[in-house]
């Protein structure tokens, strides 16, 4: 149901922003619950990141058995995966199904933004507006709307000038892209220029990369799924999701629980060696202290740093393509399928633009250092404004008017990542503060759905129909994220954990780092203290919240 755009105004129990893994899975308990829900979503079907990303090659990073719902039985028999890594087609066609299935799709209004969300403190409603003049009110705002959802485009002088076709990686078209015969360039070689290239090249006459910083990519070994694989999942789902839970990053990765440095050389060099021939980013469970010990890391980079020196034949671009000035797995550590190998074809240019910066965009093409190169199609994969960038695309406004954006701007404040002092009844999932990016989202993603149904579901039977984090609350686990994220190597990278693609956004280290097993025993014995750091009541206007300490 997508409205005209007349303005109009209806009521909801809940408003869940955006209709990807996390809106789908939100809406689905909502309404189990007995609520009422609207879903708003930007694009024309479900699916979010899976929607949007449809570049060539765009796949998960997470084994397709594990980057998967949990919450149904039947769903986790039923579908099949076809490959180790999933690819987006194949994703996006998970998403619809669960959409279909679970019969989601009636509460989804499509094509349709978001553009302010007020609190009213006069009856404890949000007032939410959407870019087709309609005017929602709902006792929650729940804020589903993805980590990496809003693209970036750095502002290159004369780029709205060149003659050519310009694509970004997160807003692919549909019908997708033929470069047969084409000049293009690759601009940015982060996860999606790293996935996109190899295939790109492989139509095109000319290819030229421009690279600001190499990244570490380990190969992803992928294949078609064995139904060996598949059944030893399937046969044992229950026992492996609880693994999942109960890990660091949410994946069952064989995390080798020793230090890097406890071992000799000849055993890191086996473990590292048996890691980079199975393929895939568990390569960073290789050792327990990967992210915490400079020295183990340093085995671990300089492992890596060798593989790309025997793949890249000419020795000066193997040394541009190496990665030596920050520790791996501080940027978001990519899984290829022979990338590097790409740059010993003959139709492959690397730029280094830290050496040869980018100047300018010209009708014909490229400008770096003096240079023009004429291109007849420009790919920014530039990657997103992320966590906080689409959160704060919507003007939310809290108590007393407090925007969402004024209280951010040095940097995002939420207790446990759900939520945000000041904007009651305002939840985020997989939020600043949390796991999120540094986990699989799917595992966090219900985690978060989960805590909240019970949440509200707890509200509801006393009937309190307020909550909010307490400020104090707040500020100390703020300080325990970062915290826990300085006794890591994490910050010494000018990482988009960071923020720092994004210029004049504040360097500050956004997810949670502790892990998600020590998450979700955290959020469990918060709620079990009856929602401790949380402020319950009946309304606002009742004066100083009941809290159910």
């Amino acid at each position: 149901m997508t409205p005209g755009r007349e303005s109009h105004s209806s009521a909801v129990d809940a408003v869940v922003v955006g209709a990807g893994s996390a809106g789908l899975y939100m809406s689905h308990r909502l309404r189990g619950l007995g609520l009422s829900v609207r879903v708003i979503e930007a694009g024309s079907g479900v699916g979010g990141t899976w929607y949007w990303n449809r570049y060539p090659d765009a796949r998960c990073d997470t084994e397709s058995m594990q980057y998967s719902y949990s919450f149904s039985p039947d769903l986790q028999q039923d579908w099949h995966w076809t490959e180790k890594f999933a690819g987006q087609p194949e994703i996006l066609k998970y998403a619809n199904y669960v959409a279909d299935r679970f019969d989601l799709r009636r509460d989804i209004t499509f094509n349709t933004f978001v553009t302010s969300a007020v609190y009213d403190e006069d009856d404890d409603q949000w007032a939410i507006r959407t870019g087709t003049g309609e005017d929602i009110r709902a006792r929650f705002c729940i804020m589903a709307t993805g980590c990496l959802s809003n693209a970036r485009v750095p502002d290159f002088i004369g780029r709205d000038g060149f003659k050519g076709t310009t694509y970004h990686t997160g807003h692919w078209p549909h019908e997708g892209v033929d470069f047969s015969g084409k000049r293009v360039a690759v601009i940015g070689t982060g996860s999606s220029g790293i996935q996109c290239i190899p295939e790109i090249v492989k139509q095109a006459a000319q290819v030229y990369v421009f690279q600001r910083t190499p990244n570490y990519s380990i190969p992803a070994r992928n294949h078609p799924m064995t139904p060996e694989h598949e059944q030893s999942w399937k046969s044992n789902y229950d026992e492996r999701r609880e693994m999942q839970r109960r890990s660091r990053t949410g994946n069952v990765n064989n995390l080798n629980d020793v230090s890097a440095m406890s071992v000799s050389e000849e055993d890191r060099q086996s473990q590292y060696t048996a890691r980079w021939a199975t393929g895939g980013t568990t390569f960073m469970a290789s050792f327990n202290d990967l992210v915490t010990n400079k020295a183990s890391n340093d085995t671990a980079a300089e492992f890596v740093r060798q593989r790309i020196g025997e793949i890249v034949r000419d020795p000066a671009v193997a040394a541009r393509l190496t990665p030596r000035d920050y520790p791996i797995g501080t940027k978001r550590i990519c899984a290829d399928t022979h990338y590097f190998e790409t740059f010993n074809r003959d139709n492959v240019t690397l730029i280094d633009i830290r050496e040869d910066p980018i100047q300018e965009i010209v009708t014909s093409g490229v400008v770096a250092a003096g240079k023009t190169y004429e291109v007849d199609s420009i790919v920014f994969a530039t990657g997103f404004d992320a966590m906080t960038g689409a959160l704060l695309k919507v003007d939310i406004r809290g108590r007393g008017g407090e925007s969402l954006r004024v209280k951010w701007e040095a940097g995002p404040r939420t207790y446990l990542g759900l939520a945000t002092a000041g904007f009651p009844n305002l939840f985020i999932i997989t939020g600043p503060g949390s796991p999120s990016v540094l986990s699989n989202m799917i595992v966090s993603i219900e985690q978060h759905v989960d805590w909240l149904t019970d949440c509200i579901g707890h509200m509801r039977a006393r009937q309190l129909h307020v909550i909010e984090p307490v400020r104090e609350a707040e500020d100390a686990w703020v300080e325990h994220v970062n915290k826990t994220a300085n006794r890591t190597l994490y910050p010494s990278a000018a990482s988009w954990y960071m923020g720092a693609n994004i210029p004049g956004k504040p360097r500050v280290f956004m997810p949670y780092i502790g892990g998600v097993g020590r998450y979700r025993q955290e959020c469990a014995e918060i709620a079990a203290k009856g929602y401790e750091g949380f402020r319950l009541a009946a309304s606002s206007r009742a004066g100083a919240f009941q809290s159910e300490d």
